[in-house]
């Protein structure tokens, strides 16, 4: 029997010795490592039921999760996969310990070849068992189910826990199980946001280790519109209760009971925050389109990074309050962070959502408000919701074109040829009704076709196409004046050069000058290397001062274009040199 073996192992050096003894296995089919807990998870989670490995082996130096629960996590997962512990620890506390967490063996560090073998060959023979029992030696479908979404803010105030509200309820009135879990642990705000009072939280399912169904379903406060709410705990300081151990289980557990989990993490990096973060299918960074908050949004990606808890290009940013006028966009954000800009951007309306917010009623926001409608097309690019072909919203097989009011079709009802005008547009009823009388919905921008005139006719107003050529031109005078003045005073400063060294050069071939001839031969060395557009406006005055010949140079410094024309001052350089004698 050939034992496919995946080694989940950071350490190069490791890994090399590692990949040497089982090859040297004879029924040993080694897999690509994977270098990291997440990476691990990935690749187990892309592989089919018959494609699993046999064996999994956890070096304990594994991050960013810690090995045990790594070993957890896959043994929930993946109950059909035997997992070897590699640690230098073999000591009886922490074989009781890699049992407790899954692990169907421990193998010493630095590995032997035949205690490996066996520790292998035996995970093996237990998955396979395991196999066979659940049936035509195929294991059962990998992971939970549940789609989790964690939602972080770059800042306090840039709309985390209403975008992570309002993409809960566009998933649940698109008919799906859908949790929202409150992880602001001290700060959280789901609850006042919904007009929620319950005495259970998550705190108390921080010290539960098996979370039964009745459990969870005794902690989780079933919302009017179908949301299963797990909400923080009213005194902030049992929010240290909820370690980074106990988010795992909690999330575990939901995932298993809900088809969608989304999880408000709030602004502050807090360790369980940090394990849906890193546990979410999707990491949703919310800021806004100012530049603290983006600086802001900078530092928590880096801050992920360093804490291996997710990748900048894993992470994708929405911006709030979203306005064409700003100078920060969507793609600056992208590229100032590093992450991936989500299409989607809420616009700001303050107005629209103070009323809902003031009455603790979010899910009764105004369905024709812009900041429901763009929340909810997120939830759309997010797969959340599921956008039919023909434009209507539904979830696996089953339509439902008024589940979602917040999202509009974008294609009207269209009759067979024999029955439509001669634009292909269904005549309308009798009575003004039927697909006839449906107005057309509009797809370019500002609500208008490309190429369409707007309602003044001729004179309407019509897209901003141009407005970059308009704003081109009027900053091109400005920019031209710039470059202007910086060659100017180039040319400026060349010319107190010029002048220096004239009559430097003036000053010496005077000084060496044999009889009378001392005031010529300065005066032409002073011009003789001066460029001809500065010579014919230069004059030289040389003179015997005691025991020196002095040389003053006078400069005209030109104007933009040498030769052509000059300012109105005057650049003097003088020198000296000491007159030899004679």
């Amino acid at each position: 029997m050939t034992i496919r073996v995946l080694a989940a192992v950071g350490d190069p050096e490791a890994a090399r010795v590692l990949d040497g003894l089982l090859g040297r296995l004879p029924d040993a089919e080694p897999l690509p490592r994977a270098g990291d807990s997440a990476r691990l998870l990935d690749t187990l989670g892309g592989l089919t039921a018959a494609d699993l490995p046999e064996v999994v082996l956890v070096h304990e130096d594994i991050g960013p999760t810690p090995a045990l629960e790594l070993i957890r996590e896959v043994a929930l997962r993946f109950p059909a996969v035997g997992v070897v512990l590699l640690t230098a620890d073999a000591g009886p506390a922490l074989y009781a310990a890699a049992m407790d967490s899954g692990a169907r063996g421990v193998a010493g560090l630095p590995p032997a070849g035949d205690e490996l073998a066996a520790r292998v060959r035996a995970a093996a023979r237990w998955a396979t068992g395991v196999r066979r029992h659940l049936g035509g030696g195929q294991a059962p479908p990998p992971g939970p189910g549940g789609t989790l979404v964690a939602v972080t803010g770059a800042k306090g105030g840039v709309g985390t826990t209403v975008t992570a509200v309002q993409l809960a309820l566009a998933a649940a009135a698109a008919g799906r199980e859908v949790a929202l879990v409150d992880l602001d642990l001290q700060s959280g705000d789901v609850a006042s946001y919904l007009d929620v009072q319950f005495r259970r939280s998550i705190a108390d399912l921080a010290q539960i280790t098996d979370i039964t169904p009745r459990v969870l379903q005794e902690a989780v406060f079933t919302h009017r519109t179908g949301l299963g709410l797990l909400l923080a705990p009213a005194d902030g300081e049992r929010g240290e209760e909820v370690t980074d151990t106990a988010a795992r289980h909690i999330l575990s557990a939901l995932r298993s009971r809900f088809e969608v989990v989304v999880v408000d993490c709030g602004t502050h990096l807090t360790s369980a925050g940090a394990a849906a973060v890193e546990a979410a299918d999707t990491a949703l960074l919310v800021t806004t389109p100012d530049v603290v908050a983006v600086r802001a949004a900078k530092r928590v990606v880096r801050l992920w990074d360093r804490l291996r808890v997710r990748k900048a290009e894993d992470t994708l940013t929405v911006v709030n309050r979203h306005t064409r006028a700003a100078e920060i966009q969507p793609r600056l954000v992208a590229r100032a962070t590093g992450t991936r800009a989500a299409r989607t951007t809420v616009p700001a309306g303050y107005k629209e959502l103070q009323p809902a917010v003031d009455s603790g009623r979010m899910h009764e926001l105004d369905p024709r408000s812009s900041v429901r409608r763009a929340l909810w097309a997120l939830a759309g690019e997010l797969g959340l919701v599921t956008v039919a072909a023909d434009g209507g919203e539904h979830r696996g097989g089953g339509t439902s074109a008024r589940a979602l009011p917040g999202l509009r079709r974008r294609r009207a009802i269209t009759a067979g040829p024999a029955e439509s005008g001669g634009d292909g547009t269904p005549p309308p009823g009798p009575d003004g009704t039927g697909p006839g009388a449906l107005t057309r919905v509009p797809s370019g921008r500002f609500g208008r076709r490309r190429g369409e005139r707007g309602p003044r006719g001729d004179g309407g107003a019509r897209d901003d196409r141009g407005q970059v050529t308009v704003e081109f031109l009027g900053v091109l005078p400005m920019v031209l004046g710039v470059l202007v003045v910086l060659w100017q005073c180039v040319l400026t400063g060349y010319t107190y050069s010029l002048a220096g060294d004239s009559a430097d050069r003036g000053a010496r071939a005077g000084a060496a000058a044999r009889g009378g001839g001392g005031a010529a031969a300065c005066a032409a060395a002073a011009l003789e290397e001066l460029p001809a557009a500065w010579r014919e406006n230069t004059t030289v005055d040389c003179g015997r001062d005691g025991g020196l010949w002095r040389a003053t140079v006078r400069v005209r410094v030109p104007a933009v274009f040498p030769g052509a024309a000059h300012l109105p001052w005057t650049v003097t350089g003088t020198a000296g040199a000491a007159a030899e004698e004679t």
